[in-house]
């Protein structure tokens, strides 16, 4: 696997760190989870008990975003715990965390205190606004950053008014942005041997991600609302009702939409002037019933069917029932099964990063809290069992 050679401490918690990590370690990365004794990360109480979301007293956020790790319980407060941390500093790559800005120099396990102990570590921190700024104190969560970035005011429609996104890509997106980070700086440590922080802002995150739009704004001045599922440029570009679902289609440019004329057979949408894109989206609304009262008259799948054979860019509005066994999905080995200790099989959501000179990918349980303690902390600290017995009694470590 391309990252087996990199050891990665993880104390993430929730959503957008641990989600980071599982991408490290889904790419071979060593992934050791550090967790507290007793309660272990909090994520793990989550859901534990739902019949239908938990397994193994394991939720289903926790079993989803833990796999391919390791768990080891290590009290960072305790002076005898922050030792044994340190030592795992040692002998790892990465440090990555999603705790609120100055929990980690509280606990003395910062950058710079890190750095001291092994100068070719990389820290990683995820955090709601970022490690400088007036807001870096400011508890955020995905909404939040979703709102404060600009997106969910160009998602619905002004008559349903501003709304999130049904993917929390304000924690997913910190997670995507934290890996981005964390092998760039690998990439440099090989040029010059020492590591550094990673600063990663879930606010930054949803502002980058504006791209084109926020340039736009910036250059006329002109504030975007919330179109739906239409385009502000592109007729017809929207999510359309069939006699059994909704479809997607999406005709860029006039030879799509010369072409999706021509398929669909509609003498209304033959009018000359509507072959001219600023004709066609001042007609957007008159020109997105007719669609729909189109589609309207067969299936999905017949739709499907006359679209791809013209080429016309479409889709079904797939449920995740639908999404989840699309054979497309299926063939990119995007659902994979995960073998529990118990011998129950879980399903959940692939690798989507296919690398050509990888192994075939496998995935590992989530792991019971601590479960791998005794064995890390005596193959790669070399710790004698008289001295992890005693870390135990002392609490240190569990």
């Amino acid at each position: 696997m391309a990252l087996e050679h990199i050891t990665v401490l993880d104390l993430t918690h929730m959503l957008s760190g641990p989600y980071g990590t599982m991408l490290l370690a889904d790419l071979g990365a060593r992934t050791i989870k550090v967790e507290p004794p007793g309660s272990g990360e909090g994520t793990r109480r989550l859901l534990e008990h739902d019949p239908d979301y938990s397994r193994g007293g394991m939720g289903a956020y926790f079993l989803t975003l833990n796999r391919n790790k390791q768990s080891v319980c290590v009290d960072l407060k305790s002076e005898a715990g922050h030792a044994v941390f340190l030592d795992l500093v040692r002998q790892a790559d990465v440090v990555f965390d999603n705790f609120s800005v100055g929990v980690t120099q509280r606990l003395g396990i910062d950058f710079e205190t890190l750095s001291k102990v092994n100068p070719r570590i990389i820290t990683c921190s995820v955090t709601g606004f970022g490690q400088t700024g007036p807001d870096t104190q400011r508890p955020a969560f995905d909404q939040v950053v979703q709102a404060m970035g600009g997106g969910m005011s160009i998602t619905g429609t002004p008559e349903t008014g501003p709304t999130r996104s049904g993917i929390p890509m304000g924690d997913l997106g910190g997670g995507v942005f934290g890996v981005v980070g964390v092998l760039a700086a690998i990439a440099e440590r090989e040029k010059t041997g020492v590591g550094q922080h990673v600063d990663v802002s879930m606010l930054d995150v949803q502002i980058s991600l504006l791209n084109y739009m926020a340039t736009m704004h910036l250059m006329s001045g002109i504030v975007p609302h919330g179109i739906g599922n239409g385009h502000f440029v592109h007729v017809p570009y929207n999510s359309y009702p069939t006699s059994d679902g909704h479809i997607i289609i999406a005709c860029i440019g006039d030879p799509f939409f010369e072409r999706f004329v021509e398929c669909i057979d509609m003498p209304e949408l033959r009018d000359p002037e509507f072959r001219k894109q600023p004709v066609r989206f001042a007609a957007k609304a008159e020109i997105d019933a007719l669609v729909s009262a189109q589609m309207r008259q067969h299936t999905t799948e017949h739709w499907l069917k006359v679209l791809n054979a013209a080429r016309i860019p479409c889709g079904p509005v797939n449920n995740f029932a639908q999404a989840l066994s699309d054979p497309q999905v299926l063939a990119r080995d995007m659902v994979v099964d995960v073998a529990m200790p118990d011998g129950e099989t879980l399903r959940m959501p692939g690798n989507p990063v296919k690398l050509s000179g990888a192994k075939d990918a496998a995935f590992s349980a989530p792991p019971q809290l601590g479960a791998q303690t005794q064995a890390v902390l005596g193959d790669l600290l070399g710790y004698d069992a008289g001295k992890l017995e005693a870390l135990r009694s002392a609490g240190a470590i569990a």
